[in-house]
């Protein structure tokens, strides 16, 4: 299986987050920065990963920027999996996160969801990761691709 991981971090936790879930995907993998032209890998992959920092409730601006770029139909025939790194305060439910905000995008460029967005847990706005992110990472990476090969949508 051909995946690419497109990520993008402000402080690098969510750099190790991107890394740790393709530790956990099966076959090449490449992992790409969003503002290292990620566009030019999509013709032959099979899995998109895409994960940003939340924000705001939103992406970063360099994601907002890839997101931007995919035209309509980019991503017909890829199946798509999204992350982010997020705070465990309460009170950020109420502004969001922006792996539901992602997964809306890349469903409207055709993308094929093939599971929720998932979030993964940081301790404060520059970090670093909570114990056992990094693990719960790799599983996620492993348990994307079992979807992929068992053909899911979410």
């Amino acid at each position: 299986m051909k995946s690419l991981v497109v990520y993008d971090s402000w402080y690098g936790n969510t750099r190790f987050i991107a890394e740790a879930i393709a530790d956990g995907l099966e076959g090449d993998v490449q992992v790409i920065k969003s503002n290292d032209d990620p566009y030019k890998y999509l013709s032959d992959c099979e899995l998109l990963v895409v994960g940003s920092p939340t924000h705001g409730g939103v992406v970063t601006p360099n994601m907002h920027e890839f997101l931007d770029s995919l035209n309509g139909d980019d991503l017909e025939g890829i199946a798509v999996a999204v992350f982010d790194t997020r705070m465990t305060q309460r009170w950020l439910k109420v502004i969001g996160f922006a792996a539901p905000r992602i997964a809306k995008q890349l469903q409207q460029k055709c993308g094929t969801l093939i599971m929720p967005p998932e979030g993964f847990y940081v301790t404060g706005k520059e970090g670093p990761l909570k114990d056992n992110e990094l693990a719960r990472a790799i599983n996620w990476g492993a348990h994307v691709a079992q979807k992929v090969k068992a053909g899911a949508i979410a």
